[in-house]
């Protein structure tokens, strides 16, 4: 990690500081002067930089310029007296992450320059996660339509709506646009509205005040503020509250916006690209998206396509992915036979390219041998001709008392375990059978067993199995997984507790 520089001519400043960063085993440089620091970035950087706001020579605000002109995801603590709070208002116009008013508590000082140095590695892993990112994959005529429009649109600031099925990369297609667009050497942010609660999601997009509602302690920047000059990427759009539609509306038409609780309007110089898997004609239809806004969001619009309209690159991806997951695990890359790779082109994949990542990833860990075969895959993918037994055939009929939904985690496309039965993920059902009748056989079962509660033990089945499901459709987001099957966050987080269900993200 690099050191944290701190400028300042008060030398009783700087060695406080020095001293409690020491104590955290933080590294620090100091300056006594922003000449010397601008010097300095000519040939390093810091993980975080806090300066004075006056100083001999060259006030922190220049140096605070200097910074975000050639490092614009760099965090910049600006310290103040309480006579300079004009000048803090100047400094968070200039980009600043916060201010420090002198005298300041020392512990409080520490934490905001923690606070800032988890931005700062944030910040460095998406950009260290796009340099490592290859351009999109694809040789299917369907996917060079795409490059072809990518082409096109990198000389321009046009606002783009990519549309498309889940899974299907709009957030590549995104970093793609903004990588080859004038803004390249700006910040790319990416925000899913979907994912965030709507009473969160304005703060999160806007920033907020001191002050400004329960909580809100710190004064901080939205999306728009930490996306200056670059590319905003806001995914699921078509879940957007409409309410907040109308502020989006104003932000694309005049480029102004207001932080949550604050009365000095914000600039944004931001680059908007909009994705949603949704229709959102239909939405406009049904009242629930803003027709200005949809067609202020429809400049130029790109589709995605789905893999199954893509199934010649289902190998190439396969073979990417086997190796990437591999490389991560520090294992063997795994081989895929001819038929093996044939069968996985013959499949729809309805989760796209993300349930194939997730294959590929299974595969790793679960398939015996270097070489995979058919036989070798996920029982939910495998036909019941090439010899997978699937455990929906039989309906279990033995004791299934707490056994139902206590079923241990496991990787997306392993079957899941009830009572030492394998249960596919996604059921291969013989002619004219279906999950109906196979509870009505396991009720009836269950009935000529003489059980009790049996509404009580296949309704905690029912809603473990649900609920694991969207889960995984939700790479274990809670939030999100309770508004796909439209329950409160409370009621999720209790059923979760009730049913003794793991691998949940903390939100």
């Amino acid at each position: 990690m690099k050191p944290i520089w701190i400028v300042d001519d008060d030398d009783s400043i700087r060695w406080v500081l020095e001293k409690a960063l020491a104590r955290e085993n933080l590294a620090t440089r100091s300056f006594t002067n922003a000449r010397d620091a601008m010097n300095a970035l000519q040939s390093d950087t810091p993980q975080v930089l806090v300066s004075d706001i006056r100083m001999h020579g060259a006030s922190g605000l220049e140096l605070l310029q200097t910074v975000k002109a050639k490092y614009p995801g760099l965090p910049v603590i600006i310290m103040t007296a309480f006579s300079d709070l004009e000048s803090a208002v100047a400094a968070f116009q200039g980009g600043a992450f916060e201010y420090l008013a002198k005298p300041f508590d020392l512990d409080k000082a520490v934490e905001l320059i923690r606070r800032a140095m988890d931005e700062s590695l944030r910040e460095s892993s998406v950009e260290q996660s796009m340099s490592e990112t290859p351009e999109i994959l694809g040789q299917a005529p369907a996917m060079q339509d795409v490059f072809r429009a990518i082409g096109r649109l990198s000389q321009s600031n046009v606002t783009v709506l990519i549309t498309g099925e889940s899974g299907s990369g709009k957030e590549l297609v995104a970093r793609a646009l903004h990588k080859h667009s004038p803004r390249s050497s700006q910040p790319f942010i990416a925000l899913n509205t979907a994912a965030i609660p709507k009473d969160l999601l304005e703060s999160e997009l806007f920033g907020h005040e001191r002050g400004a509602f329960t909580g809100a302690q710190t004064t901080r920047r939205g999306r728009f503020e930490q996306a200056e000059g670059g590319t905003l990427f806001l995914d699921e759009i078509g879940d957007m509250p409409f309410d907040l539609q109308t502020r989006l509306l104003r932000v694309l038409s005049d480029g102004h916006f207001y932080r949550v609780g604050g009365h000095q309007p914000m600039k944004a110089n931001v680059r908007v690209i909009a994705a949603t898997h949704q229709n959102l004609e239909t939405r406009v239809k049904d009242g629930l998206f803003r027709e200005d806004l949809y067609h202020r969001l429809n400049v130029i619009r790109l589709r995605l396509p789905s893999l199954r309209e893509r199934r010649e690159d289902i190998p190439l991806l396969t073979k990417y992915f086997l190796n990437q997951s591999a490389k991560q695990l520090g294992v063997d890359v795994k081989r895929m036979s001819e038929p093996a790779l044939q069968f996985l082109s013959s499949l729809d994949f309805p989760g796209n390219v993300r349930q194939l990542e997730n294959l590929c990833n299974w595969i790793t860990v679960m398939a015996p041998g270097q070489t995979v075969e058919v036989p070798d895959l996920p029982q939910d993918l495998v036909p019941i001709a090439v010899g997978a037994v699937s455990a929906v055939q039989t309906p279990v009929s033995s004791s299934v008392g707490d056994a139902y939904g206590r079923s241990s985690e496991h990787f997306p496309g392993q079957p899941a375990q009830i009572n030492g039965t394998a249960y596919p993920e996604k059921p291969v059902y013989r002619s004219g059978e279906s999950w109906v009748s196979l509870l009505e056989a396991e009720a009836t079962a269950m009935l000529a067993e003489g059980q009790s509660e049996v509404i009580d033990k296949l309704g905690r089945c029912f809603e473990s199995v649900v609920i694991k499901a969207a889960l995984r459709h939700t790479h274990g987001r809670k939030n999100d997984a309770a508004i796909r099957l439209g329950i409160g966050r409370n009621t999720i987080t209790r059923k979760i507790q009730e049913l003794g269900i793991d691998g949940v993200k903390d939100e």
